[in-house]
């Protein structure tokens, strides 16, 4: 199922939506609080490193503190590690 801004509308009404990463949602994440938007964090730390021209470290760094570390709601983004 790809994801559009109907289905984030419709799933996750007041979720947490990051600005300028639309490329790294890869899904919804549904609990009873609602729905939560899924980013990729290797998409993420791609954005970051071509958008913004960032080293890898200074990408990670920026992921760690500004992303990842963001509470703004129990709606609040949430990120998948992969593995393999």
């Amino acid at each position: 199922m790809e994801i559009n801004e109907y289905d984030i509308n419709e799933y996750c009404e007041d979720a947490v939506i990051l600005d300028g990463l639309d490329d790294a949602i890869i899904g919804i994440v549904e609990d009873f609080h609602g729905g939560r938007i899924l980013y990729s964090k290797s998409k993420i730390l791609q954005i970051l490193r071509e958008r913004d021209s960032m080293t890898e470290e200074e990408a990670e760094e920026f992921y760690d503190f500004n992303i990842k570390g963001l509470y703004a709601s129990e709606q609040n983004a949430v990120f998948l590690v992969t593995i393999k």
